[in-house]
């Protein structure tokens, strides 16, 4: 079956605005059962410095219930290219998160609180030296004393870091053994039928039904004309603000390369002067 690529950020747009698609993703990551979910994307428009393109970027928020009562704060990116405008964005944009207070519903009606956070990341990119698809970086008590695992959690400590997870969709193998692997073999990032990454073929068996909500879905997106046209305008954006920011990058590459030089030049006179001067007191004998 032909479906749309989902790393494009109008298709995972669409996935995503999907309650029980984006439940599904969540719980897959997690492994956690999730009894509520609330879907809060934020939209927001990135210009280059010319203010000749202008592209829109989607960040997910759901806030969920696990199914042992706790509220967390769940963040979900996806980065196409390792972009430092994207990585310093996206850290502003998580210690905004960090400064809010959450709504949430309980059984005594709507209330603020400050929730734990998930990150999750869609690289697009690879992270060297790491070779798995899909890993969580998950952080542990530990008594520096004695060295021991500290099984009881805190309030204070949990509101204040966070676990991620990070699926690099350029090293998915699909082998559909389990639900994981059926989930990332939708963002499998192979049997292109384009040059351009924007359109592939799903050609595994399916049995779980929200996966099929999402194939289904790709493939309407992938065969819509009007939808094919947003993709390869979101494409043609980044492309060209990336050729921009390349372009930009090897500028200041050169401008502190040709200061590294300046400042080894003054350097060596620095040091040429001391031996200069080293040497005359020698010839009028002030050492």
């Amino acid at each position: 079956m032909i479906i749309a690529n989902p790393i494009y950020d109008v298709v995972f747009k669409r996935l995503m605005q999907n309650t029980r698609i984006a439940r599904f993703f969540i719980e897959t990551l997690t492994e956690e059962t999730i009894e509520e979910v609330e879907l809060k994307p934020q939209e927001f428009v990135y210009t280059d410095e010319q203010k000749v393109l202008a592209v829109s970027r989607y960040d997910f928020i759901a806030t969920i219930k696990t199914n042992n009562g706790e509220h967390k704060k769940v963040l979900i990116e996806i980065q196409k290219a390792k972009n430092a405008i994207d990585l310093m964005r996206f850290r502003n944009y998580l210690g905004e998160q960090y400064k809010k207070e959450d709504e949430i519903h309980t059984e005594y009606g709507k209330q603020k609180k400050p929730l734990p956070i998930i990150d999750m990341y869609l690289l697009g990119f690879d992270l060297p030296g790491i070779e798995s698809a899909a890993l969580k970086v998950a952080r542990n008590y530990t008594d520096l004393l004695t060295h021991k695992i500290i099984p009881q959690k805190s309030d204070f400590i949990e509101h204040l870091s966070h676990d991620c997870y990070i699926v690099q969709m350029s090293k998915i193998q699909v082998r559909v053994r389990t639900r994981l692997e059926e989930l990332l073999s939708v963002f499998e990032q192979s049997n292109f039928l384009d040059e351009n990454g924007i359109i592939k073929e799903y050609k595994y068996e399916i049995s779980n039904e929200i996966i099929k909500s999402m194939v289904d879905m790709l493939h309407f997106v992938a065969t819509d004309p009007v939808k094919r046209k947003e993709i390869e305008n979101e494409r043609e954006a980044w492309r060209t603000i990336g050729a921009m920011g390349g372009e930009r990058n090897r500028e200041l590459e050169m401008q502190l390369e040709r200061e590294r030089k300046a400042k080894e030049e003054e350097r060596k006179a620095k040091e040429a002067l001391a031996e200069e001067l080293a040497e005359l007191k020698r010839q009028f004998g002030l050492e």
